[in-house]
């Protein structure tokens, strides 16, 4: 699976069947995703500034 790949489930985990292993590795990814999601986000909020910046702010 590709490191920038979403975790998509089509059925909610069993936490409680997972090994302490397995939970620690899933939270990893998980921390991994949310910073993906948090750098997009700041890209995105970059973009926006710099066309207001350029095109002046709607509204």
């Amino acid at each position: 699976m590709d490191d920038l790949e979403p975790i998509r489930s089509t059925r909610p985990q069993m936490l409680d069947e997972m090994s302490v292993d397995d939970l620690r590795a899933r939270i990893g990814a998980l921390r991994d995703e949310i910073a993906a999601c948090e750098a997009e986000i700041e890209k995105k909020e970059a973009h926006m500034s710099a066309a207001d910046a350029l095109f002046g702010k709607p509204g």
